[in-house]
């Protein structure tokens, strides 16, 4: 049996400024953007390479965009391992990604968390090499 997480719902507050965020800031790529009707649409984007995808969902009605942004109480909610830490903090700062501290070393690696275009927290990462 074979089992893998695909996508990873993102609340965001309107497709096309989270669609312009993850691929012009963060560089991601555009995997499907398919209307479904009533201005609904599936929308996914992804860093490349293996893994789940960001499944951009805009919100439906005050409840859900009372979350945008916090989604998970205040915790880093996704982390964007890199092969290459130093590069991708720099194009990162370049684009205006806001930074909530320094990098720092951790046993496990180099690290710094970040903010979305809505305030959701991540972690940038590379992890050590064997």
């Amino acid at each position: 049996m074979t089992r893998t997480i695909a996508n990873l719902a993102l609340l965001v507050a309107d497709y096309d400024e989270a669609i312009a965020f993850y691929v012009d800031t963060l560089g991601f790529s555009l995997i499907e953007d398919t209307p479904l009707g009533d201005g609904k649409r599936w929308v996914r984007v992804g860093p490349g390479g293996t893994g789940a995808a960001l499944l951009l969902a805009q919100a439906d009605g005050p409840e859900q965009a009372a979350h945008i942004g916090d989604q998970t109480g205040g915790r880093v909610f996704l982390f964007l391992e890199t092969d290459d830490f130093a590069r991708d903090y720099a194009l990162f700062s370049a684009r205006g990604v806001h930074f909530l501290e320094e990098p720092r070393l951790e046993t496990y690696g180099t690290v710094a968390v970040f903010e979305d275009l809505y305030g959701n927290r991540w972690d940038l990462i590379e992890l050590k090499r064997p």
